[in-house]
């Protein structure tokens, strides 16, 4: 991880992309924290995980759900796939 102002960020943009392939790039104005630059593969895997956990919530909810279950039997069925 790198910081850098926004000043040198603009002025050495082709370097904080060429560092953004390593790792995160983080860009600070007047001290506080502005922007992150961070490669294409890393922002797929990042919103990947944030896919997954959102599934897993999803998940955790229906499972709480009160009320009766439907049979897989019923499920594949209503879908046409028995």
């Amino acid at each position: 991880m790198s910081t850098i102002s926004v000043a040198d960020a603009r002025s050495n943009l082709s370097t904080v992309i060429t560092d953004s392939q390593k790792e995160a790039v983080f860009i600070e104005r007047r001290g506080q924290l502005a922007a992150v630059v961070i490669s294409p593969e890393q922002y797929e895997r990042m919103m990947e995980a944030l896919e997954d956990a959102e599934d897993v919530a999803a998940f955790d909810e229906a499972m709480a759900e009160e009320g009766p279950s439907i049979p897989w039997s019923q499920v594949k069925a209503d879908l046409g796939w028995s």
